[in-house]
């Protein structure tokens, strides 16, 4: 059985990634690592929005981030994320053909 510790880290883990534009971050991230511009070119939102998204994944530990001069670009630090994203997002892709 997990500790209350565990499941309290899991629960935040989901919450952090329980909204769509998360997981739309996440899932442009797998393919390498985007400055803000970039990320803006491939998912439609505001730049404040996504800076906000990004933040909290960021602060997650989700996602890291570098500087290159005026540019921060960020990538997948934890890499179980994108394994459970992945399951869960073919999890659903399935069900949702299927139904």
């Amino acid at each position: 059985m997990k500790s209350d510790a565990e499941l309290r880290a899991a629960a935040a883990l989901f919450r952090v990634m329980s909204a769509p534009m998360r997981l739309k971050i996440i899932n442009a991230l797998c393919f390498g690592e985007k400055n803000v511009g970039e990320l803006l070119a491939l998912i439609p939102t505001t730049q404040p929005n996504m800076s906000q998204h990004l933040n909290s994944l960021y602060k997650a530990g989700v996602l890291g981030k570098r500087r290159d001069g005026v540019l921060i670009y960020y990538r997948i630090d934890n890499e179980r994320v994108v394994a459970l994203c992945r399951a869960i997002c073919a999890e659903v892709s399935v069900s949702v053909t299927a139904g």
